[in-house]
């Protein structure tokens, strides 16, 4: 079991990096799609971590793959902006896949 950084800055990339976590840094919604499917056809890759701003950039089709997709998990971080509506995630998240608005 692996983990895999997608990122939008070096800052975060450097730091998952000295925590033994390998990734990438992109920055257009086409690197973010191919680094994803890279990841999910890597059966060592378990959790992708990426970054609010990327996750935001792309985020229908993030969206589609957690709810589609047994693995990868993806776990939304927060980068150096922290602007963190995580808790607006989740709770679009629980209303998409069993319609309860929490």
């Amino acid at each position: 079991m692996q983990f895999y950084l997608i990122s939008d800055n070096i800052d975060t990339q450097m730091g998952m990096r000295l925590a033994g976590i390998d990734g990438v840094v992109v920055h257009e919604y086409d690197e973010v799609v191919a680094e994803l499917k890279k990841a999910a056809d890597n059966p060592e890759v378990a959790i992708v971590l990426m970054t609010e701003k990327l996750v935001k950039l792309c985020d229908e089709y993030v969206y589609d793959f957690k709810l589609n997709k047994k693995r990868p998990l993806i776990v939304e971080i927060p980068d150096r902006h922290a602007t963190s509506s995580i808790t607006t995630a989740i709770s679009r998240y629980v209303h998409e896949a069993i319609g309860i608005k929490i």
